[in-house]
């Protein structure tokens, strides 16, 4: 007993000293947090999870989530150490260029990294649909005997990740579901950059929670294992998300203890060879002693829990065949058959609308397809027909009302899509986007397949006013990497934009759509907007263009018109997407906007950004009015006669 104590405690010193010794050689990081809770870290990865460190993507793993990212340090020592493909050298590269040991964790990037962290509050509330898409697998695919999907959401977090709002959004929504397998440790140190926690934050943090309908318990020492096990055992038993207040001492050892200078910069040498002293450990930098390798090394345990799930799901495909097959289909990550050509549509109608009627052809032949809105549901036009609610009484439904919680919808679609096995998209106004931009950047940095259907995408919301219209809003967006925005011009185009955006896998899409209704526009050019962008009406050797999005593409249309009175050769070109259009070979790109022909952009938005494509453009570079919409396009100058205008000026 005695030498399987010491072998824990060198194990979790093992943990502490990489960490400190990685951030010495960076000359930055954080050790304070992994020296804190390197015996929780220690805990989980060798008593608690069921994982795998030769195949870190096993459906069935728990997943873990170090929502402090700040403490990265804290995850590659573990994953290390237990066997992960995340050897020494690594370490040793630590925040350098091009290593798999980045400041903060980045998914897809380091083996066994769920999660893209280090925003705080993003973790947490990402875990939160990470645990959703495991309740929801559950109560779609297990059977009685059959439990092939049962595994738990851990996260470590901060103050820093409990004070933020996200969190707060998710939280509740997380108690209100009853997400029993989600499993959160609060690094309770009482310590931020600036001092004490003190200083900002004296609320009863338990208190809360237990308000969200959480499960709440205390340990008084990170390094009281017994009291880990026993606190992690009552979590599991729950019917609710737990929440553990794990009392914690950043910088544990180290002459820093308990101080905000352990917190973001290296110890220092003086402090480092002190905190070797303290904690009794002898060994160089970065030398750890063999048993504990030995002792950490969770590769066989990996295989053999892998290897019964995988014989368990045999018996599964023997006694439910078509579901075995249709769970694998989904965790691949395959999409069924999807309609290849647009549904019919007679009359002029809101982009909103037109995807609406695509969902509800595109619903029924897409089970892992989820749908939500940051309630405005009938607004947003998200709930296809025979998408039931889901609840906690109902945990089949397709339909998630996530409450005016735009944040923390975001951060929980990602978290969704990132867990395998669905496919996630949730609405909001456009303005509101603001609201969840964060999780919008980690959709895009992460490569998340997440759908986020924007409404009310201009100043024609009318009489709602400026405070609802959005205007820079569709730059800001194309500003992001990774991140495709498509503002299709009508009910057709609409189609193919939900086309692209299931179709892909490696980032999410921004669908940017309209509360008025638009003219129809013919469907079999409309298939043009699957490049991004393409010619929509022309003429033999054109000597202007006009280019446009949206709702816009119609003014266009119609100046054009004026033009054409004129004896003017104008060609029109919808552009629903920069980023599909600059995907295109050049040649095509030349072919639709050519450099040479005066070009003026039309589009009721911020005018920066169009240098690219337009000579001129008609735009907006202030805030909108409240009014009716039509208007307020007259008042604002998005009329025929000042868009016919401002080309007639270039010619």
């Amino acid at each position: 007993m005695t030498e399987t104590k010491d072998l824990t405690r060198l194990s979790v010193n093992a943990i502490r000293f990489l960490a400190i010794d990685a951030v010495e050689k960076a000359k930055s990081g954080h050790p304070g947090m992994p020296m804190a809770m390197a015996p929780l870290a220690y805990l989980l990865y060798r008593e608690v999870m069921r994982h795998n460190p030769l195949d870190p993507n096993w459906p069935d793993r728990d997943r873990f989530v170090l929502s402090a990212g700040h403490g990265s340090m804290l995850l590659y020592a573990i994953l290390h150490l237990t066997g992960y493909n995340l050897p020494l050298e690594e370490l040793k590269r630590f925040r350098q260029w091009g290593s798999k040991t980045p400041g903060h964790p980045e998914y897809g990037h380091t083996p066994g990294v769920e999660v893209t962290t280090g925003p705080l509050g993003q973790g947490i509330s990402t875990a939160v649909g990470m645990a959703l898409a495991e309740r929801k697998l559950a109560a779609e695919f297990n059977r009685p005997g059959y439990e092939v999907v049962n595994h738990y959401t851990y996260v470590l977090a901060s103050d820093g990740d409990l004070m933020e709002g996200v969190s707060g959004e998710a939280s509740s929504l997380a108690g209100h579901w009853k997400l029993s397998k989600l499993i959160v440790f609060w690094d309770n140190n009482h310590i931020s950059i600036d001092g004490s926690t003190d200083l900002a934050f004296t609320e009863d943090v338990l208190a809360r929670y237990r308000a969200y309908g959480w499960h709440t318990l205390r340990v008084e020492d990170a390094n009281d294992l017994e009291a880990l096990r026993h606190a992690i055992h009552l979590a599991q038993l729950d019917e609710r998300p737990s929440l553990i207040a794990v009392r914690s001492h950043i910088g544990y050892g180290s002459p820093k203890q308990d101080s905000h200078k352990a917190h973001g910069e290296p110890l220092g040498p003086e402090a480092v060879e002190a905190t070797r002293q303290n904690l009794g450990w002898p060994y160089p930098p970065f030398e750890v002693p063999e048993e504990v390798y030995r002792h950490m090394d969770m590769r066989e345990k990996g295989r053999a829990w892998q290897e019964a799930w995988e014989q368990f799901m045999e018996a599964y495909a023997r006694a439910y065949p078509d579901l075995h097959q249709e769970l694998l289909r989904r965790l691949r990550g395959d999409l069924p058959f999807l309609p290849e050509e647009p549904p019919a549509f007679d009359k002029p109608v809101a982009t909103r609308a037109a995807s609406g009627k695509v969902l509800d052809a595109i619903a029924p032949r897409m089970p892992e397809l989820l749908g939500g809105s940051a309630d405005l549901t009938p607004s947003n036009n998200t709930q296809a027909q025979g998408m039931a609610d889901f609840s906690p009484q109902n945990p089949t439904g397709r339909y998630i009302h996530y409450g005016v919680r735009e944040h923390g919808m975001g951060a929980i679609l990602n978290g969704l899509n990132l867990h395998g096995g669905y496919r996630a998209y949730g609405g909001t106004f456009l303005v509101f986007s603001d609201y969840m931009r964060p999780a919008i950047r980690l959709a895009a940095l992460m490569g998340t397949p997440t759908v986020f259907v924007f409404t009310h995408d201009t100043i024609a919301l009318g009489e709602d006013g400026p405070t609802h219209q959005p205007v820079e809003h569709l730059m800001s967006l194309r500003a992001m990497p990774n991140l495709w925005v498509i503002r299709p011009a009508d009910a057709y185009e609409t189609f193919y934009a939900w086309q692209v955006a299931l179709k892909r896998k490696e980032g999410p899409t921004a669908l940017i759509l309209t509360r008025q209704a638009v003219p129809l526009l013919s469907p079999e050019k409309a298939r043009g907007a699957l490049k991004g962008g393409y010619i929509l009406e022309d003429v033999e050797n054109p000597e202007g263009v006009l280019v446009a999005t949206g709702s816009e593409v119609h003014l266009a249309l119609k100046a054009r018109a004026l033009l054409a009175e004129k004896g003017r050769r104008v060609r029109v070109v919808s552009l629903p997407s920069f980023e599909l259009f600059a995907a295109q070979p050049e040649e095509y790109r030349r072919e639709v906007l050519p450099p040479g022909l005066p070009t003026v952009a039309v589009e009721a938005g911020a005018t920066l950004g169009w240098e690219r494509y337009a000579h001129k453009v008609v735009g907006l570079d202030r805030f909108g009015a409240s009014a009716p919409y039509p208007e307020v396009y007259e008042k604002l100058g998005f009329t025929p006669e000042r868009v016919a205008g401002a080309l007639e000026e270039l010619l």
